[in-house]
């Protein structure tokens, strides 16, 4: 039987020659005294016997790493398992070298015995999962059509490409979309985005829109919707149609190009092209990557940019939705800030009432796109409409978010439990009272003329559309001529709701405000400065600066409810006029008198009061009674002797309307002074006035 040592030998042998893995027995020289059969499945490994040469032989690119490693294990004596090496392939000019290398000290003398396996197939699939993972975790964080496109370039280079563009089709008008199916060779891409590793001009600069050359493997890759592995060299036909343009790619040495369309939803968005001027070129595998990145990326760009669309459909139905020019008023000095930055639901209006009152308001509609910008305008019609009618503030917000429950009772979104929230002001210059309510919305901001804060605590109500069934409480304060009144949305105060955020806002907000004799333009422009306001949501900030109607411009009197008072009023209203230099309105003026005070007694009840207002071209009067029945516009007939008097203030009057109170009512005219009434109209009203109509 053969001894142990020589049984020991053979196994050895028979493991050395049967080993699935490359093994080299190299000497102290790093020079490879025996192999394995397995290590010829080493790419690249010359045909001819390696025996006695250096890994600088058949893998020069391998020896300064290799040389390292061995140096270390042959210092330490510790073996060393499972390093990756990478280097150029003996096997062609254009194809890189993976191996792993393990390496264990020879314990008789100084050399190293070295296990290699080439993984050159294996990590090259695990490099193209790991740029297709990039791809996935990185493009599409944002709705952005610039940003998802840079972040596509800069997750292909430089792991898997030298340099990547991604050149896109202009946006189709609104509404439309690209034709689905082949593209004109002529349509001009715009370059979006461009990634390289070194400082490489590109020859289209981001921002460049024109037609590539025809025909070139763009072109065909735009025309027939498919990617194209495409190998460069200097002979190309192609090349000669743009000269100039592709010698740059001769330049730079790129060997091989894949062109990707960008389509999503069988619409070409535009081109994805990658190059390559490294060892590896791209091949078949690498043009399966490239296509699955350019679909990832395609679904991704089309949601930017319908997102885009619809934002900038939302942005123009809301600028369009929001008021003109607000109106000049006496009872106050307006000024705004509107920062659509959501193109979401926020909105502002001013609205002149009767009695020379304003109505200030905001809101500020939840969500946002095109259903939020349509919602917004619902409701600012429609709290326009209720305000115009002379209800009281609380009955205006009951009536709003009526409204807004049958907006929500259509409405598909279910992200939130309300449909918007609202604050109103209503402001009188002659009794200088501001009342205010809110529906879930921040409170105006008060700030006297002196610049200090003027505390008032306005109960919050129930958002509109939130079903609450709560009642909206207002309050009511008196305030100096030229305090500033401040409503704001919360995307200006930067929060989404109340808490400590908010009121550090408003705190910051109240000293902006702290000089209230500075050009409204200006606090504005200021508040906005200071307040960094969110660029996720609509920013709205409505400026009041309140006047106070002179007292010489108001005239106010009691009268008795007894139709002997109806020539006293005629005559107290004709003094007025003279007093005002407006004589020649005396005739119409006290036509409209007699009939307002004769109705109030007729069919009012307790003492008649009769005021005058001289607001600039504007002559108002108006005549309350204890009665809330309002009064009702019928037209006589020829026979009938009386009935014509609300039709006769009508026809009189640029408006007049009914303001009703909690225990009164009041009837008011408005006349426009630099309107004269036609001479026809006032013979028609004085034949009625002396027939007593």
């Amino acid at each position: 039987m053969p001894d142990g040592p020589a049984d020991d030998s053979a196994v050895l042998d028979a493991l050395f020659a049967g080993s699935p893995q490359g093994l080299f027995l190299l000497d102290a020289d790093r020079r490879v005294t025996r192999y394995n059969p397995s290590a010829r499945g080493v790419r690249g490994l010359p045909a001819d016997d390696v025996v006695g040469h250096g890994v600088r032989d058949f893998a020069p690119d391998l020896e300064p790493e290799l040389d390292r490693l061995i140096d270390e294990v042959l210092t330490t004596g510790e073996p060393m398992r499972g390093r990756l090496l990478r280097g150029r392939s003996p096997s062609g000019p254009h194809r890189t070298l993976a191996v792993e290398v393990s390496l264990f000290p020879l314990r008789d003398g100084p050399g190293v015995v070295g296990v290699v396996e080439d993984v050159t197939g294996r990590q090259a699939a695990a490099d193209r999962l790991a740029v297709l993972s990039t791809v996935h975790r990185t493009v599409g964080a944002t709705l952005d059509v610039q940003a998802t496109a840079d972040a596509l370039v800069e997750a292909l280079v430089p792991d898997f490409a030298d340099a990547a563009t991604v050149d896109l089709l202009d946006d189709a008008p609104a509404g439309a979309a690209h034709p689905s199916g082949p593209l004109p060779t002529s349509v001009p891409l715009r370059r979006v985005a461009f990634a390289a590793p070194d400082t490489v001009e590109p020859v289209r600069r981001t921002g460049d829109s024109r037609p590539f050359p025809f025909p070139t493997p763009y072109t065909q890759a735009l025309s027939d919707g498919r990617a194209r592995l495409v190998q460069v060299t200097p002979d190309d036909p192609w090349l000669a149609t743009d000269p100039d343009g592709f010698a740059a790619l001769l330049g730079r040495e790129v060997h091989s190009m894949i062109v990707a369309p960008l389509t999503a939803r069988d619409t070409v968005l535009g081109l994805l092209t990658l190059y390559r001027g490294r060892v590896d070129a791209f091949e078949e595998a690498d043009l399966d990557v490239a296509r699955q990145a350019a679909a990832t990326a395609a679904v991704h760009l089309d949601n930017a940019r319908s997102y885009r669309r619809e934002h900038a459909v939302a942005s123009t139905l809301q600028r369009r939705l929001q008021p003109g020019v607000t109106p000049r008023l006496s009872a106050v000095e307006t000024a705004h800030v509107y920062l659509p930055e959501s193109a979401g639901g926020a909105w502002f209006d001013v609205i002149p009432l009767s009695g020379t009152r304003v109505a200030l308001v905001v809101g500020d509609v939840a969500g946002h796109g095109i259903e939020a910008a349509a919602t917004m305008g619902q409701l600012r019609v429609a709290l326009r409409t209720l305000a115009l009618q002379d209800l009281e503030t609380d009955e205006v917000l009951t009536h709003l978010d009526e409204v807004a429950g049958q907006l929500t009772a259509v409405d598909t979104r279910e992200a939130h439990p309300y449909l918007a929230t609202c604050a109103v002001t209503v402001y009188d210059p002659v009794s200088r009272q501001c009342t205010m309510m809110r529906a879930g919305h921040p409170a105006p901001v008060l700030v006297d003329p002196d610049g200090s804060p003027i505390d008032v605590d306005v109960p919050l109500g129930p958002p509109l559309g939130a079903e609450g069934g709560a009642a909206f409480l207002p309050a009511v304060a008196q305030l100096p001529p030229g305090c500033l009144i401040a409503h704001v949305t919360n995307g200006l105060l930067g929060s989404e709701g109340s808490g400590d955020g908010e009121a550090d806002a408003v705190h910051r907000l109240e000293h902006v405000l702290a000089t209230p004799s500075q050009p409204l333009q200006e606090l504005c422009d200021t508040a906005v400065y200071r307040m960094t306001p969110s660029r996720y949501d609509d920013a709205v900030l409505l400026l009041a600066r309140t006047e106070c109607l002179p007292p010489d411009r108001v005239a106010d009197w009691t009268l008795p409810a007894d139709t002997s008072v109806v020539g006293t009023a005629r005559r107290l209203v004709g003094q007025q006029l003279a007093a005002w230099d407006l004589g020649d309105r005396a005739f119409t003026t006290e036509i409209i008198v007699s009939e307002l005070v004769t109705n109030a007694i007729l069919h009012g009840e307790g003492p008649v009061r009769l005021r005058l207002i001289h607001d600039g071209e504007r002559l108002l009067a108006e005549v309350t009674d204890a009665s809330s029945a309002g009064p009702h516009l019928r037209h006589a007939r020829a026979g009938d002797e009386g009935g014509r008097g609300l039709y006769i203030v009508m026809r009189l009057s640029a408006h007049w309307g009914v303001r009703h109170g909690r225990e009164d009512k009041t009837i008011w005219s408005e006349q426009r002074l630099g309107e004269d009434v036609p001479e026809d109209l006032l013979a028609t009203v004085d034949v009625f006035d002396t027939a007593g109509a």
